[in-house]
C-alpha cells in the first residue's frame, strides 16, 4: 500500500470515528497532494509525499513559535495537534549521530574544505538525505563539519 493510499484510509477511519482535528489535517494534506498533482501534472510517489508532509510539518513548527511569541496558546496547541497527526506519516528519522557520520562521509567524498564547498555539499547531502533526516538538523552538520 502506497503512502498516499495509507493516508486515503486514514481519512476514512477518521470520518467514522468523528475525530474532526485529525481529519481536518489529513484532507488539508491530501489537498496539499493533489494541488502538486495538478499544477506539476504528475502521480506524487512516496517520495514526494514525504516532502509535502515535511514541508507541512515545518509550517506548523513555525506557526507553533509565532503564535506562542504571540500569546495565542490555543492556536498553538491546535498546531501541535496537526503536527503530532502528521508526523504519523514520516519515515523513522536519522539522530543526530547518524547525520554527523553521513555528512562527514559525503563531505570526504566530495573533498570539500571550506563553507565555499556549502552548496555543493548542500546538493549532494539533500539528494542522500531527503524525507531520512530532518534538514535543519543536517544542515547544521554541514557547517559544523566545513568548519574545521
Amino acid at each position: 500500500m502506497s503512502l498516499k493510499d495509507r493516508i486515503t484510509e486514514d481519512m476514512k477511519t477518521a470520518m467514522r470515528a468523528k475525530e474532526a482535528d485529525r481529519l481536518t489535517t489529513i484532507r488539508g494534506l491530501l489537498a496539499a497532494i493533489k494541488q502538486k498533482e495538478v499544477d506539476e501534472r504528475v502521480v506524487v510517489d512516496d517520495i514526494g509525499v514525504i516532502a509535502i508532509v515535511d514541508k507541512l510539518i515545518k509550517q506548523r513548527k513555525d506557526s507553533i513559535t509565532q503564535f506562542t511569541a504571540g500569546g495565542r496558546q490555543d492556536l498553538a496547541d491546535k498546531e501541535a495537534i496537526e503536527l503530532k497527526v502528521l508526523e504519523v506519516y514520516l519515515p523513522q528519522r536519522m539522530d543526530a549521530e547518524e547525520v554527523k557520520a553521513a555528512v562527514g562521509a559525503i563531505v570526504a567524498e566530495l573533498g570539500a574544505k571550506s563553507a565555499a564547498d556549502m552548496g555543493r555539499v548542500m546538493a549532494a547531502v539533500k539528494a542522500q538525505l531527503s524525507g531520512k533526516a530532518d534538514m535543519a538538523l543536517v544542515s547544521a552538520a554541514v557547517k559544523q563539519a566545513l568548519s574545521h
